[in-house]
């Protein structure tokens, strides 16, 4: 074997050497070193997201074709490794508590096992190394999403989480098998011009849809989603909604373009319908909750929607406003989550939307920026979210594929409807007993800062799309 290659792996090889000495740090600190696990790890992703960022990614193929790097994928990892930076500063205060403090050694070597499963994925060219990069991304997710025992709705949403995953996943790799059954190869690029679109590869590419539509939350794969959501951890719902999501919207896009493309007509009715069901309903259902957790969950399914806005297409404009969707949706949904994990760790209780009720008057900083937050992915202007939402309407436009983008503007109309009920409940819902004022956390606070930025300046600043829409090219 040439192990030159692995010097094309730099994010790869930069964050298995962080998982290595996470667990070494776990296995031998003792004492008051403990207290310094959670800055250690912070900085080790600093420094891996500062190397990912500074990297000069050029096009390149290893493994015999079956590992694929360029900008763009590049991009894409830093945006995920500094989504995972966040989550980890705003979880310090929960793995500090009595039921996890011992385990944050586990915690930490889940998380970025997950986000190496999900670099094998992005970077995959080969169905084989497609599918192990996915289990590695989801496996640790059930152990996450179960990682406090000692309460019964976390055990619940770890089983339901890993039945319906293994369940997604058996389906997947069925479809696969038709893949390599009718073309002879896994190869992206060997699949690619075998595809004749014969019954049992249409079969395959359902099948195939509804093996990442669970990853993605799409209606009807999303029946998971809620109970999770509220069950997990926060911090590990927040990962869910965005980091998972966004590494799985991704790499569906891909392997639509590049295996999937001469069945283009058949996958852009299958996402139509798809888009259509996950706005409308998650929409409609998004009115009914209470529990904030809840409430998000069916958020990020309408989210997905629109996500796949950008996917079908199946354009370069639709890849750069997929990322920059991504980007924008990792500060917002942090941001939203955050501060529910910030007030349930004061509170020891679930989150509902009364809990809100006149927030601005003892917490006023946590408001405002709620506040934004929910603007940003509601897609009110000026925020980042209105941006990220007119490119992926723009993407799908040019694609000629106007009543759908008409039917996700009607259904804008309704979750801004949704997003402002939690508005109304901060300011002027009156409250004579409201959640009493607390501190955030040293690392809440950055992490805050950051996303606050994040919503801001990213739909100020127009350089940022600009440079994605230029990577997108390597694709």
């Amino acid at each position: 074997m040439n192990y030159i290659q692995f010097l094309e792996m730099r994010p790869e090889v930069s964050l298995l050497a962080i998982f290595v000495a996470v667990f070494v740090y776990d296995l031998v600190a003792r004492g008051k070193w403990r207290h310094y696990f959670h800055p250690v790890v912070c900085l080790l992703l600093m420094l891996h997201t500062a190397i990912c960022l500074g990297e000069s990614y050029r096009e390149a193929e290893l493994f015999s074709g079956m590992y694929y790097t360029c900008p763009m994928i590049g991009i894409v990892k830093t945006i995920l490794t500094g989504g995972t930076l966040l989550l980890v500063m705003q979880a310090n205060k929960w793995l500090r508590s009595a039921n996890t403090t011992h385990k944050q050694g586990e915690f930490y070597t889940l998380l970025l096992s997950t986000l190496f499963g999900m670099y094998i994925m992005i970077s995959a060219r080969h169905f084989l190394l497609f599918f192990i990069g996915m289990e590695l991304a989801s496996l640790p997710l059930a152990c996450l999403v179960a990682f406090d025992k000692y309460r019964h709705h976390s055990a619940e949403a770890g089983v339901k989480y890993i039945l319906t995953s293994m369940f997604s996943s058996a389906v997947m790799l069925y479809g696969i098998s038709f893949i390599y059954g009718t073309t002879g190869t896994l190869y992206f690029a060997d699949v690619a011009n075998n595809i004749t679109g014969v019954p049992l590869q249409v079969f395959a590419l359902v099948l195939f849809f509804a093996g990442l539509g669970f990853k993605i939350s799409l209606v009807p794969f999303h029946l998971w989603t809620a109970d999770t959501y509220q069950g997990a951890p926060t911090v590990v719902s927040s990962y869910l909604s965005v980091i998972s999501k966004g590494a799985a919207a991704f790499t569906l896009m891909v392997v639509l373009i590049q295996v999937f493309a001469p069945m283009i007509k058949y996958w852009q009715t299958i996402l139509y319908i798809l888009i259509v069901l996950s706005i409308t309903i998650a929409n409609l259902f998004a009115i009914r909750q209470t529990d904030l957790k809840r409430f998000m969950a069916f958020s990020s399914i309408s989210q997905a929607g629109y996500i796949m806005l950008a996917v079908i297409g199946g354009s370069k404009e639709g890849m750069s406003a997929l990322v920059y969707y991504v980007l924008v949706y990792i500060f917002a949904n942090l941001a939203v989550f955050g501060i529910i994990e910030t007030i349930e760790h004061h509170t020891r209780s679930n989150v509902s939307r009364d809990d809100c009720n006149g927030l601005y008057k003892t917490n006023p900083k946590l408001a405002f920026l709620m506040t934004l937050a929910l603007f940003s992915l509601a897609g009110i202007p000026p925020f980042a979210g209105f941006f990220s939402k007119f490119f992926v309407f723009m993407s799908a436009f040019k694609a000629e594929f106007w009543v759908l983008v008409f039917i996700a503007l009607i259904n804008t109309v309704i979750s801004l409807y949704y997003y402002l009920l939690i508005v109304k409940a901060m300011y002027i819902t009156p409250n004579d007993n409201p959640i009493p004022y607390f501190p955030s956390s040293k690392y809440s606070r950055i992490s805050f800062i950051v996303c606050l930025a994040g919503i801001i300046l990213l739909g100020i600043c127009s350089f940022v799309f600009e440079e994605i829409d230029k990577l997108s090219f390597g694709m």
